[in-house]
This record gives structure tokens, C-alpha cells and sequence, in this order.
């Protein structure tokens, strides 16, 4: 038994023009064509969509996802892995939900606020397994030596400059630049030079402490597969525009 195309964006949630394009970049190419040039997926297919959508609302961009197929070939395998790692984001979840609504209770009771339940399940080495699995150990240890060897008001000020930078492209977004404009692209730059600050993130071919193209294209990826990250620049139509500059910034630099 197959499904056609249509069939398969109604039952994943996606489009029909995303599965068309996962065939033309390798990812998922359709199990047949019919006669009529429709597309039809079966079991195999379906299982392997699962799994892209899965490392997609991981936040792989398709360059990753794809290498990450190849190394873990074994479906049931890798689907366990996948499991375990919503498992875990769920418990991350639910702390953090019951954090929150701690705080808000004891706000409107007029209640002294418990400082050490109020960050339950914020703590970054939550992420530990699932940085080190795509990017290695040391990633995540250079990147968890560069966090916790902050003071706060250095971590503040990250968060600050974070927070600029994608409300300028949110504003740039919605003036309606082209990704290719002078205005853009001072942003990417902006976006890659901010990049260049974290540690461990992957250099091939970009210099020392620069992260590489194939790096910064697949992010830009992310900002649109993820809605947690596209919400940081005004909705997928703000990340779609700054996936775009990125991916003109980096052709044209990197």
C-alpha cells in the first residue's frame, strides 16, 4: 500500500511543495511515480518522513538531518533514540510549566517567591546528550565552558545583544527588504559575527573561530523548520527572509 503526495502532507501536517522539495534536495524521494506524475510514498517512506520531521523539531537544519540519516540507517534504531529525546524534552516541559505556574500562584496570593523553584527546568545541560550527539563532545563542552565562565552581567549582556539583533531583523522582515539589500546583509554579517563569539560550533573551511558555511546555511534552515526559533523573528514569514539573507550572505563571503 502507498500513499500519494496530498495524502501524505494531509496526514504529516506539512505541504505538498515541502515534500517536493525534500525529493529534489535527496531527502525523501516519493517510492513511485505514477503515470499522472503524482508522487506515492509507502511504509519505508513514511518511517523516514517521521524521522525528518522528528530531527526537523530538533532543530537540524536538511544538511544535518541528512547526514544524520546516513549514520543512523537503522530505522527502529534511530526512532528509539528520537524517543527518547522527546522524552526528555517533555520532562523539560513539564518542570518548566510547573515552575511558572508556582510563580504566578504565589504573585497573585501575595507570596514570598522560592527562588530555588523558580528555575526548574531552565538548566542548559538539559541539552547535554542531544548537543553532544550532533556536534560531539566537545562542542558542548566548549560551548558549557563559554556559558558557565560568564559573570551575569556578561550573560546579560549576551542576551541583550541577542534580543537586538533579532528584533532588527524582525523590523527589517517586516519593512519588506529584500534578503540581497544593503540592509540585509549588514544583518547577516551582524548574525555571523555574533555567531563567531559562541565556541565549539563547527569551523570546516571558515578560519579559526569562524563558523562554516555549510554551519550557517543549515541554522538559517533551523529558523524556518522550528517555530520556537522562527517566533524570535516575528513568524515564519521573518524567518523565511532572514534564512534567505543568510543563505545570499553566505554564497557571497563564506
Amino acid at each position: 500500500m502507498d500513499w500519494s503526495i496530498q495524502e501524505v502532507s494531509r496526514l504529516a501536517g506539512t505541504t505538498s511543495r515541502t515534500l517536493r522539495h525534500y525529493d529534489r534536495v535527496g531527502l525523501l524521494p516519493p517510492s513511485r511515480v505514477g503515470s499522472n506524475g503524482y508522487r506515492y510514498y509507502d511504509d519505508d517512506a513514511l518511517v523516514r518522513l517521521q524521522r525528518i520531521l522528528l530531527l526537523r523539531d530538533l532543530g537540524l537544519g536538511l544538511p544535518a538531518i541528512e547526514e544524520a540519516l546516513g549514520r543512523n540507517a537503522e530505522p527502529t534504531r534511530a526512532l528509539r533514540k528520537h524517543l527518547e529525546w522527546l522524552r526528555q524534552e517533555q520532562d523539560r516541559l513539564a518542570r518548566q510549566i510547573a515552575s511558572v505556574s508556582q510563580t504566578i500562584e504565589r504573585l497573585e496570593g501575595g507570596e514570598k517567591l522560592m527562588a530555588e523553584n523558580m528555575f526548574d527546568g531552565f538548566d542548559h545541560t538539559q541539552y547535554k546528550e542531544e548537543v553532544e550527539e550532533r556536534w560531539g563532545k566537545e562542542a558542548y563542552a566548549a560551548g558549557d565552558r563559554w556559558w558557565t565562565g560568564m559573570s551575569d552581567a556578561e550573560r546579560a549582556e549576551w542576551k541583550d545583544h541577542t534580543a537586538r539583533l533579532g528584533a532588527d531583523w524582525t523590523a527589517a522582515a517586516q519593512q519588506g527588504n529584500a534578503p540581497g539589500s544593503d540592509e540585509a546583509q549588514d544583518l547577516a554579517r551582524r548574525h555571523y559575527e555574533w555567531l563567531s563569539g559562541v565556541p565549539g560550533l563547527p569551523t570546516s573551511g571558515a578560519g579559526a573561530g569562524k563558523p562554516s558555511k555549510e554551519y550557517f546555511v543549515g541554522l538559517g534552515e533551523m529558523y524556518v523548520a522550528d517555530d520556537r526559533f522562527g517566533a524570535n523573528y516575528g513568524g515564519r514569514a521573518g524567518a523565511e527572509f532572514v534564512r534567505d539573507a543568510m543563505k545570499v550572505f553566505a554564497d557571497r563571503n563564506l
